[in-house]
């Protein structure tokens, strides 16, 4: 269960804490912009050298959220995750899940006593599992040194300052301290959490309720609907929750409903347009080619919903979207009978 304390923008930073961030998409950009507030030097590994040498130019990502401008001074740019690694206490991964694998295949320096944060909110499709037991079983960086970001925090807000809260989970007190120094700022509050995999599971899960609730939206349901939707939704969540890792968690906490919210209503949603668009006519494979930026739930679907069969867990809205996305059923007939069966 998170910890109630808010840690305020008078906290003292860490500023003699080393981070770097893996990965140059928009959250990644967004978390460089709230490191930036704190940290004397964000170093900042990106997936190629026009990205480097546009940022370099312009003091901005010239694909993701472009309006957030950076002081050259406070970044070192790369694109070698060794070189990155190498110099960072704090390593925050934040590539989409499918493209983590390859990345981190390229890490060949000592990394024992590194903290790797995860800011991923998918399912590595190499393994079928999450970032924390990749991690683990992988690379033998165990909880000890992992953690885990979890919303409500959409990249675009941040990137606009705008009120913004965290959830760090990570099982380690001193991890957690060093964390929330890094992190907090005038606009960013940080809670802490010591249930890695609560939380990590959760923001896998919020993404594939955010693909149904804009399916709904497409389709042309209204308000009324998605608040019974997203009511079903949280109580699947802590269903799932129970049956992978049993802790002491209080889902209605932000990082579980308060991230599920934002990601379901939001226009900013990434899994909500995807879903939206599926809802208005397009085909699935249609839908993903038309998004610039990679929708998590799409692929944690397929994952989710055989994870779920395996434990005989019934949840009817994972069924649905699965149902939609990967076996091309109709989602006008998939929705009016999962009307049937929510309340």
């Amino acid at each position: 269960m998170a910890k109630k304390k808010i840690i305020s923008e008078s906290s003292n930073p860490k500023k003699n804490i080393s981070v770097g961030v893996v990965g140059s998409g928009s959250f990644a950009t967004a978390i460089v912009k709230m490191l930036v507030e704190n940290c004397k030097v964000v170093h900042w590994c990106v997936r190629s050298e026009f990205v480097k040498g546009a940022i370099e130019l312009r003091g901005h990502n010239p694909t993701y959220l472009t309006a957030a401008h950076f002081n050259l001074k406070n970044l070192k740019l790369t694109t070698d995750i060794n070189e990155l690694v190498s110099a960072c206490d704090v390593v925050v991964l934040a590539t989409p899940s499918i493209y983590l694998a390859d990345t981190l295949d390229k890490m060949t320096c000592n990394y024992s006593d590194k903290i790797f944060v995860s800011a991923i909110k998918g399912i590595i499709p190499r393994v079928n599992d999450v970032v924390a037991h990749y991690l683990r079983d992988e690379f033998k960086i165990g909880f000890r040194n992992q953690a885990v970001i979890a919303g409500p925090c959409h990249a675009e807000e941040v990137a606009m300052e705008r009120l913004s809260y965290l959830t760090i989970a990570t099982v380690e007190d001193e991890v957690a301290e060093k964390l929330e120094g890094v992190f907090s700022s005038d606009f960013i509050k940080v809670q802490t959490s010591k249930d890695i995999l609560g939380n990590e599971y959760s923001a896998i899960l919020k993404n594939i309720f955010a693909i149904g609730a804009g399916i709904a939206s497409g389709l042309g349901y209204g308000d009324n609907f998605t608040a019974v939707f997203v009511s079903n939704a949280i109580r699947e969540m802590e269903t799932f929750l129970e049956a992978i890792y049993e802790a002491p968690r209080d889902v209605n906490e932000s990082a579980y409903l308060g991230d599920l919210l934002v990601t379901a209503y939001s226009l900013f949603s990434r899994n909500r347009n995807l879903g939206n668009l599926i809802g208005k006519g397009y085909t699935v494979k249609s839908a993903i080619q038309s998004m610039n930026m990679v929708a998590e739930g799409y692929y944690a679907a397929d994952s989710i919903y055989k994870t779920a069969k395996q434990k005989n867990l019934k949840l009817p809205i994972i069924e649905t979207v699965y149902a939609i996305l990967y076996e091309g059923k109709n989602a006008e007939k998939q929705f009016k009978k999962l009307t049937a069966k929510l309340n």
